[in-house]
């Protein structure tokens, strides 16, 4: 009996593109040398991956205490790349510490503004709106979580 030749990739697309079954097809195909220390893997499709146990999340640690957060002012993580602001007495914000200049990572929160200490944008510790740029558009808002005195990450 004489074996039959395998279908080249190309014919395969061609032959079911926009078909369930080609995309399954195709996605199991390969080659043996996926470039210099590749990892060549092979697919089967009637073997769904293996399951991992799920374990309760561990809850995020608290970036502060609500009381370290000066009310007119406030503060940056650089580490989690997050300032957390104070505008008014009990009222909690949070946006990314990145500037949307080029990149750097604000460097403090004084006179009612987020400073940039790479070119001096200057956003707004109420709704991270640019008070001063060259930055072109404000500081994406980050969602935080206030309760029992602490600050964390939602």
């Amino acid at each position: 009996m004489t074996p039959h030749p395998m279908p080249r990739r190309r014919t395969v697309l061609r032959a079911g593109a926009g078909s369930v079954a080609a995309t399954a097809l195709v996605a199991g195909c390969g080659s043996d040398d996926d470039g210099p220390g590749g990892t060549a893997r092979s697919a089967s499709p009637s073997t769904p991956p293996a399951a991992t146990p799920s374990s309760p999340a561990a809850a995020p640690s608290p970036l502060a205490r609500t009381a370290d957060i000066p009310v007119g002012g406030g503060t940056v993580f650089a580490d989690e790349k997050v300032v957390v602001t104070q505008p008014v007495a009990g009222e909690f914000k949070a946006f990314s510490a990145v500037c949307t200049h080029q990149g750097c990572t604000v460097a403090k929160v004084a006179d009612g503004t987020i400073d940039c200490p790479c070119h001096g944008s200057k956003y707004r510790i109420a709704d991270g709106s640019v008070a001063a740029g060259p930055a072109p558009r404000p500081l994406p808002e980050e969602r935080i979580k206030v309760s029992a005195g602490t600050i964390t990450l939602a």
